[in-house]
């Protein structure tokens, strides 16, 4: 979700759910600790429950960056062992260290040992030619032996060699149920599951199986979905989508991010999905597209864009 899920991206998406921990796109860990952290640690207060996640191979390095996210007041530090991408295969880290699983647990037990916050990791279920089976239980294994408290899976293997990161996302076939003999091995731990879910229910079907639900790309381009998780996962009394007061409140949050020296795209790029399948989602979707990114644009863009939703719901409705 690298260059998706940003300060701005869930700050939208925390106006949907109360509930579900959103996370970070993943930070390397050198430039958490050399980099410009306001800019890449910064966040929301609104966020919460927020967890960061990091990548990174080097042990002393990740319980550093672990130790600034915790200053910086994250409730979750998770590390990467599932990006497929070119930038973390030339670092040796992400998916890459499916393959190194003694130097996964290293990692994890001085992340830690050098906070109090939940260290968690997400991964896939092996690379290239790994035996899936063997594969993720070996990372399993270690990470839990120096007390992970949670593991997320990707339900897919990463071709490293012959597969773009786009394709890794789409052409390794699901595997579900090698995640869910992944929980039946591990009981007492805290196993969720991620890859291709398209939206709650199917959520809720894999709930029966494992403790938690990862939605990425599903969250991200049709973000109405969200507005029903805190009804339907964690059993709150249902609230009715109130698109008028997520505006006020876009709004309000797109001025002041203007007023810091941002610009309006930066808040609505995330937003363009909001209204999938309704009357008037491809105006809505137009109207910030075209005009979000123009100079001196300002929160009238985004009064406009949702207003024009509301124009064709109402005349569909006559």
């Amino acid at each position: 979700m690298m260059d998706w899920t940003d300060r701005h991206c869930r700050f939208f998406h925390r106006q949907l759910t109360q509930r579900a921990l959103l996370y970070t796109e993943m930070v390397v860990a050198d430039a958490a600790i050399h980099g410009k952290r306001e800019r890449l640690l910064g966040f929301d207060a609104e966020e919460h429950p927020v967890a960061l996640q990091l990548g990174g191979s080097d042990p002393a390095k990740l319980a550093e960056a672990a130790a600034i996210g915790e200053g910086f007041g994250y409730d979750e530090v998770n590390l990467n062992v599932g990006c497929p991408s070119d930038r973390v295969q030339s670092g040796t880290f992400g998916a890459c260290l499916m393959k190194t699983p003694a130097l996964v647990a290293d990692c994890v037990a001085a992340m830690k040992a050098g906070v109090k916050i939940p260290v968690t990791v997400k991964c896939r279920l092996g690379v290239d030619e790994q035996d899936i089976e063997t594969a993720l239980d070996a990372v399993a294994d270690g990470v839990f032996a120096v007390g992970a408290d949670a593991l997320w899976v990707h339900a897919r293997k990463a071709w490293l060699d012959g597969l773009s990161p786009k394709e890794n996302r789409d052409i390794p076939p699901l595997d579900y149920g090698r995640v869910y003999r992944l929980k039946e091995r591990y009981p007492d731990r805290f196993i969720g599951i991620n890859g291709g879910i398209p939206g709650m229910p199917e959520a809720k079907a894999h709930l029966a199986h494992v403790d938690g639900v990862m939605l990425g790309r599903a969250a991200y381009h049709t973000p109405g979905i969200l507005s029903e998780v805190d009804a339907l996962l964690y059993s709150e009394p249902p609230q009715p989508f109130d698109p008028d007061a997520l505006l006020e409140t876009m709004c309000a949050y797109a001025e002041r991010h203007i007023a810091a020296g941002g610009r309006l795209g930066h808040v609505t790029r995330h937003m363009v999905g909001l209204f999938h399948g309704l009357p008037g989602a491809r105006r809505f979707r137009q109207i910030l597209s075209e005009q979000a990114n123009r100079p001196g644009a300002g929160a009238e863009v985004l009064r406009e864009a949702f207003a024009a939703v509301d124009r064709v719901a109402d005349q569909a409705a006559a």
